[in-house]
């Protein structure tokens, strides 16, 4: 290890730190992504992955999951309105007991390339957002983050107002390995398609929605019937990078249905839900995505900060 490096959970430690400095701590809620709605759900696989991977949940039997829609902002009580990424985070329940997660985001892309530069941007937008920073300073802290994070700026800029969870397009961000039962590998990226499709509300729309307005919404919905997500996965190539995920994947790459997400009834959220996108199963492998990678202590030690406060 580097004499000066910090190790990966002292990195965990200064980035959730950096998130509450941001804005919070909110006590007994989660570090970020903080305002959320569970439901429960059914995935049923049609087989299409079953080459790729060797993954429960991805061959034939369908498997019940928990689904967490939420907020990007670390403030529970902020408006739906004024969080502009949204979150869809899934946890399959499988045959064996055990559990896999997939998490995304409704942008493609994130904002930082590595564990160091996202605790940086954050300890930098906290100082930004209590006005800190002088305007040499505003301007550097611009110039210095700009090429790794203008593509997630790109992507926020083009997001309009959700009509609802169910009409949103949901990204895994990070890169995974797919391995089947002859070892091979396969560089993939997850996507869930809104089989309602995808919807947007207009400013005047918008001006008139309440606070909570995407959670009532999807109660309402799923009380008239379940709400279909169709999961895509995105194959790379060699050339696609597994390591970035300030960068996106050509928009030719293949992709391949491999199931279909029916969500049912609202619930309250489990005590111990943790939707840590490591969390995987035989058949699915990390890439080498420094981000993703240090998610585990991050989440980890998001959720005992939050344990503490309770």
């Amino acid at each position: 290890m580097h004499p000066h490096r910090p190790d990966r959970r002292t990195l965990a430690q200064q980035a959730v730190d950096s998130i509450e400095d941001f804005d919070g701590p909110h006590r007994g809620f989660r570090r970020a992504h903080a305002k959320g709605a569970c439901f429960t759900a059914m995935f049923v696989p049609n087989g299409s992955a079953a080459t790729l991977t060797t993954a429960a949940h991805l061959q034939h039997q369908e498997v019940p999951a928990v689904v967490r829609f939420s907020g990007s902002n670390p403030d529970p009580n902020m408006a739906d309105l004024l969080s502009p990424a949204k979150g869809m985070a899934v946890q399959f329940q499988l045959p064996d007991q055990s559990r896999t997660n997939i998490v995304a985001a409704t942008i493609p892309v994130f904002f930082a390339r590595t564990p160091e530069s996202f605790t940086d941007i954050m300890k930098t937008a906290a100082a930004l957002k209590h006005k800190e920073l002088s305007v040499p300073e505003k301007i550097k802290a611009v110039f210095e983050h700009f090429s790794e994070s203008k593509n997630a700026f790109f992507q926020l800029g083009k997001l309009k107002p959700p009509v609802s969870y169910a009409t949103s397009r949901y990204y895994s961000i990070h890169a995974y390995y797919f391995v089947n039962d002859k070892g091979d590998r396969q560089p993939v990226k997850y996507e869930w398609e809104p089989e309602l499709g995808t919807q947007t509300l207009s400013p005047e729309e918008a001006s008139f929605q309440p606070s909570d307005y995407l959670e009532e919404d999807l109660i309402k919905r799923t009380a008239q019937g379940r709400i279909g997500f169709k999961l895509y996965i995105v194959l790379g190539d060699a050339s696609d990078p597994t390591d970035d995920p300030t960068e996106l994947w050509p928009d030719d790459r293949e992709r391949l249905e491999v199931g279909t997400l029916y969500i049912t009834d609202p619930i309250a959220e489990p005590k111990d839900l943790i939707m840590d996108p490591t969390l995987l199963t035989s058949g699915i492998e990390l890439s080498d995505d420094p981000i993703l990678n240090f998610r585990h202590e991050a989440y980890a030690i998001s959720h005992h900060r939050r344990s503490m406060d309770e």
